[in-house]
């Protein structure tokens, strides 16, 4: 196994440095277009809305606590967000669902709109189940991988790394900032207003320049934060290509629901590929 890696890794860079040698690639890879030869403003349209997860699963390092959903009050302002995304009119509609579980994520949304589904107080089924039947849309797609990354646990091991080399304080203060820092919906505040808040580009950096900080625990022998990060951002392109491999085209638009810590990357790739003509939370929510 470990000599056929080094095989795939030699013949790949083997072909990125015919590349820099030789313009005359060709120009598809099977029936699948290059996102190399897309135009700026080719792609479908790409909402990226990050979210808290709603159902508090605590699967995350840090996890915010949210208000119940179900309540009766939060119910009438996902009522208006509903409206809101709606008017951007999606004709596809993404969650992060593990894409090998599409069939469970077709059951269920099956049954919600056949009535014989109660919904729980996930941001899957408040905000993407019940807009895509808003909408009358056949399906959701399931978009998500995060499966574990090659090699032993132990290399990604940040924690474990801090705790033997006396940064345990380090790790720690991180963490601590990360969750301060945290958008938290307030108790007289919408949802709309809050998923605004938190889908604004200085909160996005703001959390995606934790992972720097993560990157930093390790030293010349071992680096499991930078592996650990590394591996973050290919669970997100791996993300981002199952969102190329949509069922779109140039006259579609997009709705993708995601974790927040999700959406600058996301985002990111969508605007360096060309692949979609990105759309600002701003632009569909309103204060």
């Amino acid at each position: 196994m470990r000599n056929m890696v080094r095989f795939v890794r030699a013949a790949v860079l083997g072909l990125f440095a015919a590349g820099l040698a030789c313009s005359a690639l060709p120009q598809e890879v099977g029936s699948r277009p290059l996102l190399l030869d897309r135009k700026p403003g080719d792609g479908p349209q790409l909402l990226v809305l990050g979210t808290a997860h709603w159902a508090n699963p605590g699967k995350d390092m840090v996890n915010v606590a949210v208000d119940d959903m179900l309540a009766p009050g939060r119910q009438a302002q996902i009522e208006v967000l509903l409206e809101q995304l709606a008017a951007f009119r999606p004709t596809l509609i993404a969650l992060e669902w593990p894409q090998n579980l599409q069939g469970r994520l077709d059951a269920t949304y099956a049954d919600y709109r056949a009535g014989k589904l109660t919904l729980n107080a996930s941001e899957h089924q408040q905000i993407g189940y019940r807009l895509a039947a808003k909408l009358n849309l056949p399906r959701i797609h399931a978009v998500d991988w995060n499966l574990a990354p090659p090699g032993e646990e132990s290399a990604y091991d940040f924690p474990e790394w801090a705790a033997k080399h006396g940064q345990t304080a380090s790790f720690q203060a991180l963490f601590a900032r990360v969750e301060a820092d945290s958008v938290r919906l307030a108790a007289n505040e919408s949802v709309p207003h809050w998923l605004l808040r938190m889908n604004e580009p200085a909160a996005l950096l703001a959390n995606h320049r934790s992972y720097f900080d993560v990157a930093g625990f390790g030293d010349a022998e071992s680096q499991p934060g930078a592996a650990w990060v590394g591996t973050w951002y290919a669970r997100n392109l791996r993300i981002f290509t199952n969102l190329t491999r949509l069922p779109a085209t140039k006259q579609d638009r997009i709705l993708v629901i995601y974790g927040a810590g999700h959406a600058f990357l996301l985002r990111q790739f969508a605007q360096e590929s060309n692949a979609f003509r990105l759309v600002n939370v701003g632009q569909v929510l309103v204060r």
